[in-house]
């Protein structure tokens, strides 16, 4: 079956970085765009950035020029790469990849605070 595991997460101060990994299992993962979405205490989930099979991506604009997606497909596993990290990016990050219907991984906590 489906399963995404995310890792990575953690406390870090405002200006930091931390990189995410999610590594995927039970499905060809090379053909498929990923997906990593995030939620804020109290707020909806929000897509954070995508990559598709030939690596093009897209980042939400609270984001863009600070995380970078990527993906190594001998792996099975996509990353998020967040520099520069602000207090307002502390949430639960998801990985997600649709398969007819959408698939999520338990998410990793990253907190942002001084």
């Amino acid at each position: 079956q489906v399963q995404l595991v995310e890792s990575g997460g953690g406390s870090v101060q405002p200006g930091g970085s931390l990189r995410l990994s999610c590594a995927a299992s039970g499905y060809i993962f090379s053909i498929y765009t990923m997906y990593w979405y995030r939620q804020a205490p109290g707020k909806q989930r929000e897509l954070v950035a995508r990559i598709t099979s030939d690596g093009s991506t897209i980042y939400s604009n609270s984001v863009k020029g600070r995380f970078t997606i990527s993906r190594d497909n001998a792996k099975k596993t996509v990353y998020l790469q967040m520099n520069s990290l602000k207090p307002e990016d502390t949430a639960v990050y998801y990985c997600n990849i649709f398969l007819k219907i959408n698939y999520w991984g338990e998410g990793t906590l990253v907190t942002v605070s001084s």
